[in-house]
């Protein structure tokens, strides 16, 4: 059945009501898709549908009598309405996820991988609605895949009443990671504050609004006369308090050790083999068939190539063979870049060092006891391979018997000094311990140095100590460190030998959010754009930092991005780092019909990605780069990364194409901006190993988050050298 409710519900409220309903409801599950909520019951259900309107006003009574507090003062007239046309595949993908989400008992198994001293390693099954468009038509679909998590089978009260530092409480438990035991609240929640010694009056309250039994009982003991946690779910501002028996603490790398396990053994056991992979498909699939057939629906055959071939993609010649562009019209395929640098040297020379002999200055500073000479001349014929002369100045210190705030001040001492040479990058040997120090209140010498060198425009390269210690490891860290040094000072190693049809210029677009770590709720916001041409070479740069509200990127920004003068008659490609917000598509849109462009716009996304897989003799296997699965014609899926079965499973891209009839706005096929997004990975300089994201996407996030740190070159909010790399 379908209804709605009047007055008009807003968006989450509806998200949320829906929810709700489906768990207390016996045998019903309801979803909302704006603006009607859609119910399905089971064939035995005890609760006729057709009785659902005459209820309502006890349903409601039912929610608010469990504490929901969002919906216990509100009232809303119940509509129902006639189901005149066919259901469609976004509402039926949304009631299966339902019935998954909420079915009693949870219709998946969660199998322990490992268990050790109360921590677990388990494998759960993750899932969501994903309608499928076949041969022109919208079809229901779910994502099924796994995923790993740690759990702790301790509850919070027990961490605390058996630590050594119970005492102090604020250390133990301000911003440790928790899970609702109920699930009352699905993921990771972080505590932020302490309840003292609460009133019996405000207790009496919580227990009131409690939705479930464990939480109740939680407020209730001993405990909890002393103090309740308040908990932050997720990016929302509502903090819910908690008895200390009604939550579990989440491992994480940093509280590990507190559990006595070890971090990089939990991590080896996330990592799910193959063989294990298809096993586990199989059973959830199976159990999600089982769940679903009560409700009506059948689970088809899953999406692959043998019955649906024109649904996936890949390209006609093999990403690796993609032909690149070096200095002296030198052309060598992506897989074979470092004969393509000895052969003709970098693309494009920044103006710098247009005059080949003149040499680059580079100053070693050294933090750690291990000799550097042979490395440094191992770098400095690499440097001249790719007919680059160099100039260096070594400077060692010794850190030893310091304090972390004295080798910081040491170092920023010595790094002032080594300015009167005019370094153009400074070569940085930094400690092991020095990898995990940005954990720490004072940070890492990394972004001590970082952050020195950077507002003086200068450009560094950090390596650790254990590349120095081990010879073997010098040819793969020079093939790595040398082409992104060389970017880093402005130079364009190389750029796509055939220049991208589908656009004149591609831009990437970007906000990055940071909380304040000593001011509960506020944050930094910095939006970042790079542009790069028809060759996919790098342009510049732009930053700013202004007052952002939400998620949206102020339009007078957006406005900077497109000078008219340099972007008049050009077709502009520009990615999304997540969704367009808020006003965006409209402000760019508008700007650029002004000014006299086209715009092609495409949201790159990094998660709730369904993951893709070839099949070998019957078992799951990793998928090859470059494969792609057309999601709709403005969507799919790509698969940008190698990534070996140790490491895990390659996690996609999701693109989406932007439509609609504005006469600024070109909607491209599919097929071509995938094509176009998997060679725009190819242009990453300061590594040989292709990253997931397009380069004008994947230097934007660091970029910001560097901004916000306080690392940012001085009065350089614009430029021309990837100092991010």
């Amino acid at each position: 059945m379908c209804f709605q409710l009047k007055p008009d519900i807003k968006h989450e409220e509806g998200i949320s009501l829906s929810f709700h309903l489906s768990r207390i409801l016996p045998h019903i599950v309801v979803i909302w898709d704006k603006p009607y909520f859609y119910a399905i019951g089971k064939s035995n259900n005890s609760m006729s549908l057709r009785d659902f309107g005459l209820e309502w006003e006890s349903i409601l009574e039912q929610i608010a009598a469990e504490g929901i507090k969002d919906f216990s003062d509100r009232t809303w007239q119940f509509q129902e309405v006639p189901l005149t046309k066919t259901v469609s595949a976004n509402v039926i993908s949304l009631l299966a996820y339902q019935v998954l989400k909420t079915s009693k008992p949870y219709p998946f198994s969660s199998i322990t991988a490992l268990s050790k001293n109360g921590v677990q390693v388990r494998r759960e099954a993750k899932f969501w609605a994903e309608p499928i468009e076949i041969y022109g038509t919208l079809q229901p679909a779910i994502t099924l895949t796994m995923k790993s998590k740690f759990l702790l089978t301790k509850t919070l009260a027990e961490f605390y009443l058996n630590h050594p530092e119970k005492d102090n409480l604020e250390k133990l438990l301000i911003d440790l990671n928790v899970r609702s035991i109920s699930g009352d609240i699905q993921g990771n929640g972080t505590i932020t504050q302490l309840i003292k010694e609460p009133s019996l009056i405000h207790k009496q309250k919580l227990i009131e609004k409690a939705t479930n039994e464990i939480s109740k009982k939680a407020l209730q003991d001993e405990l909890s006369d002393k103090f309740l946690v308040a908990v932050k779910f997720g990016k929302g501002k509502k903090l819910y308090e908690y008895g200390m028996t009604a939550l579990r603490p989440c491992v994480t790398s940093e509280t590990a050790s507190r559990f006595g396990v070890n971090w990089g053994e939990l991590l080896k056991q996330t990592k799910i083999l193959y063989k294990e992979r298809t096993k586990l498909l199989v059973i959830y699939k199976e159990e999600a068939e089982n769940a679903l057939n009560n409700y009506g629906f059948e689970l088809g055959l899953s999406i692959n190539s043998r019955h649906y071939p024109e649904l996936f993609w890949q390209s006609q010649v093999p990403i690796e063979d993609t032909p690149l562009l070096f200095g002296n019209g030198v052309i060598s395929a992506q897989s074979k870049i470092l004969t393509g640098l000895s052969r003709g040297g970098v693309y494009r020379r920044y103006y710098k060092f247009s005059d080949p002999s003149r040499p680059i200055r580079i100053t070693v500073l050294n933090l750690c006891e291990v000799g550097f000479d042979n490395f440094l001349q191992k770098l400095k014929e690499r440097l001249k391979s790719y007919k680059f002369e160099s100039l260096f100045v070594s400077k060692s210190i010794s850190l030893k018997n310091l304090s972390d705030t004295q080798a910081r001040a040491k170092v920023e001492e010595v790094v002032n000094e080594l300015m009167e040479i005019k370094p153009e990058i400074v070569l940085a040997f930094l400690p092991q311990s020095d990898r995990n120090a940005d954990e720490e209140e004072g940070g890492s010498l990394y972004h001590k140095i970082y952050d020195l060198l950077l507002s003086r425009q200068i450009a560094s390269q950090m390596i650790y100590e254990d590349t120095l210690k081990n010879p073997d490891y010098y040819k793969n860290i020079l093939n790595q460190v040398v082409p992104g040094i060389l970017a880093k000072l402005g130079n364009l190693p190389f750029v796509l030998a055939e220049p991208l049809e589908i656009a004149d210029c591609f831009i990437g677009l970007d906000i990055s959010r940071e909380s304040k770590t000593k001011l509960s709720g506020t944050m930094n916001a910095c939006a970042s754009m790079r542009l790069y041409g028809k060759q996919g070479e790098f342009i510049r740069y732009l930053l700013k930092d202004t007052l952002i509200q939400g998620e949206e990127i102020p339009k007078q920004f957006l406005e900077g991005l497109l000078p008219k003068k340099e972007f008049e008659g050009k077709i502009v490609l520009i990615y999304r780092d997540g969704r367009f917000c808020g006003q965006e598509v409209a402000n760019l849109l508008e700007w650029a019909e002004a000014i006299g462009c086209k715009l092609i716009l495409v949201e790159c996304r990094k998660s709730g990605i369904p993951r893709l897989y070839n099949f070998v003799n019957k078992t799951i296997a990793a998928p090859e780069k470059g494969l792609a699965l057309r999601i709709s014609s403005t969507e799919a899926v790509l698969v940008t990364t190698d990534v070996t079965e140790k490491m895990g499973l390659a996690y996609p891209l999701r693109l989406t194409v932007i439509t609609g009839n504005h006469p600024a706005l070109i909607s491209p096929p599919i097929e071509q901006v995938v094509e176009t997004t998997l060679k725009l990975t190819l242009l990453h300089y300061g590594a040989l190993k292709m990253p997931r994201l397009p380069m004008p996407v994947y230097g934007a996030h660091k970029m910001a988050k560097l901004r916000l740190r306080g690392i940012y070159p001085s009065s350089m909010l614009e430029g021309d050298c990837q100092f991010w790399l």
